[in-house]
């Protein structure tokens, strides 16, 4: 199968290039710049030169493909809500592209849109809008498209997807205690955070792609729950700083706008997903992954 893929540089885009390639499908990876280009052609996928921000070149590579990965985002999050509307256009422009056919859409989302106080499942659909949670706008137009007779399903990453070159939240957590001598959790820190290693969600995106993308919604999720508290405490014992619980008033103040992603409760399960693609995640859980120097070296 010829699998148009953005995001292809990026860090869950890489792995499922990869992933891809071993298995013998052909990729047509995204790439803006020369060096995207050549890492892309390094992991043995042909280039299609564009943007997030052209939606010409997107139809164009959906148009040179059977199906489409769509894993690219930007995560600059001063310009969020944009980000996030940009996101609405760009499933919207894929949909125009691919409606009247049966090219699946695999389109990237999070589990963290879901936050019920019990495990949220496949079935599980956000009690609030886009206009409350921007991030919401993916789901929505993936829904909009599905209604246009478009073949498309989300994959739900959780908060935390790690492994070599991990570069998100949890980065972001030893960086602040770096910064402020305290490794700091909210609360009684039991809040949960869904875990995978980067290269189990690549297989998630695999099998829901060779399998037809028949299900509305799967959950790349091979930890239901890590306790936010034992992340702090692990981050704190190999940097050897205190580790803190922070009311919620302090805990705006000492990770700012982080804030409510430190103190967010959001177990997820992957049952139904694991049943349906028959995926069995088999790389190192987050605490285990994150007790490695790679993630602390500089």
């Amino acid at each position: 199968m010829r699998v148009f893929v953005t995001g292809a540089t990026g860090f869950v885009g890489t792995a499922v290039v990869r992933e891809l390639v071993s298995a013998g499908h052909q990729v047509l990876g995204l790439s803006r710049s020369e060096s995207g280009s050549a890492s892309l052609q390094a992991a043995g996928a042909q280039v299609h030169r564009g943007s997030l921000d052209d939606l010409a070149s997107l139809q164009a590579g959906a148009a040179a493909a059977d199906a489409v990965i769509h894993t690219g985002f930007n995560h600059d999050f001063s310009r969020f809500k944009e980000n996030c509307e940009a996101d609405r256009r760009i499933i919207a422009a894929f949909g125009d592209e691919l409606a009247g056919s049966d090219r699946p859409l695999l389109v990237t989302s999070g589990t963290g849109l879901l936050q019920l106080g019990r495990p949220a499942t496949e079935d599980d659909l956000p009690n609030v809008g886009s206009s409350v949670i921007p991030r919401v706008a993916t789901e929505e137009a993936v829904a909009a498209i599905v209604e246009r007779g478009v073949k498309a399903s989300l994959i739900r990453l959780p908060p935390s997807v790690h492994g070599a070159g991990d570069h998100g939240f949890v980065p972001m957590l030893i960086a602040r205690a770096r910064e402020t001598g305290v490794s700091g959790y909210v609360g009684n820190g039991e809040n949960r955070w869904p875990a995978v290693h980067r290269l189990d969600a690549a297989t998630v995106y695999r099998l829901a792609l060779e399998r037809g993308a028949l299900e509305p919604r799967y959950h790349a999720v091979a930890e239901e729950g890590v306790p936010f508290r034992q992340i702090a405490e692990l981050i704190g014992r190999r940097l050897d700083v205190p580790v803190v619980s922070k009311s919620h008033e302090e805990a705006a103040a000492h990770f700012d706008w982080f804030a409510h992603f430190a103190g967010m409760d959001s177990p997820a399960s992957s049952a139904k997903t694991k049943e349906r693609l028959k995926w069995k995640p088999n790389q190192p859980g987050l605490l285990e992954d994150l007790d490695q120097d790679a993630y602390f070296a500089g």
